[in-house]
């Protein structure tokens, strides 16, 4: 068996804002035996940098004339990822794994791209999903009774935490704020609709707003319940806080 066979890509994905970033630096912190095997997978990207982010550590930020030159290279996979373009290099994360596992935290359309790329067949993965409403929070809200949208539900839900987190983020909203901000809510049911192809999802109310990561020093809430998942996924187990999502759960 090749070495990169026998390395494990850890694929954490979810809607923007849901809580993927902090669950990372969380994990760092308290499991760092966990976080340490694991070499960060770092994505090109169109859009500008958020405050705090660094160039070839988040990202490597380039102009979306730079990334749409990608395309014609074969070792490249471009993907439009809510109105960003996003490429991730496909020989690189192969040299990678020979190395040592790796971590991908991010959005669900490039985590799909890690499962099904042909260029990565064969490859060890775990698949995990970050999701901002439970499978019986889902079914409820489906109950006829209920008379609700499911898919207006979740935009307002993710707006109000896009919105929070923006504004610690900055003093001042602009309109192109708000325009991604409504971007990338929008998206958030169509995301929601690919959890059933990842291994596990892991429910968790505490998005990026949330002081519930932070604040306290050690995390409080769904962050801890989030935190001690993914951890236990790692490890081998699967948590009593873990879910299994079927296809037909979301139409």
């Amino acid at each position: 068996m090749s070495a990169e066979l026998s390395r494990r890509l850890v694929i954490l994905s979810g809607p923007s804002c849901v809580g993927k970033s902090p669950l990372e630096r969380a994990l760092a912190k308290f499991h760092p035996e966990l976080r340490h095997g694991l070499r960060k997978l770092v994505l090109y990207n169109t859009r500008a940098p958020r405050p705090g982010e660094l160039e070839g550590v988040d990202y490597h930020f380039r102009l979306r004339s730079q990334i749409e030159a990608l395309r014609a290279e074969s070792r490249y996979a471009v993907l439009d990822v809510r109105g960003d373009l996003q490429a991730l290099d496909i020989d690189e994360l192969r040299a990678l794994l020979k190395e040592s596992n790796a971590l991908f935290e991010g959005n669900p359309f490039v985590g799909r791209a890690l499962q099904t790329h042909p260029g990565l067949a064969g490859i060890n993965r775990l698949s995990i999903f970050l999701s901002p409403i439970s499978k019986g929070e889902v079914i409820y809200l489906q109950e006829p009774e209920r008379n609700v949208s499911l898919a207006d539900l979740v935009t307002e839900v993710m707006r109000r935490k896009l919105l929070r987190r923006t504004r610690r983020q900055k003093l001042e909203l602009s309109a192109k704020d708000l325009e991604n901000i409504e971007r990338r809510a929008a998206s958030t049911y169509r995301e929601l609709r690919e959890a059933w192809h990842f291994d596990y999802v892991i429910p968790n109310h505490d998005g990026e707003d949330s002081d519930n990561w932070e604040a306290f020093y050690y995390p409080l809430g769904d962050a801890r319940k989030a935190v001690n998942a993914f951890a236990g996924l790692l490890e081998g187990r699967i948590p009593p806080e873990v879910e299994k999502w079927e296809e037909e759960l979301i139409p």
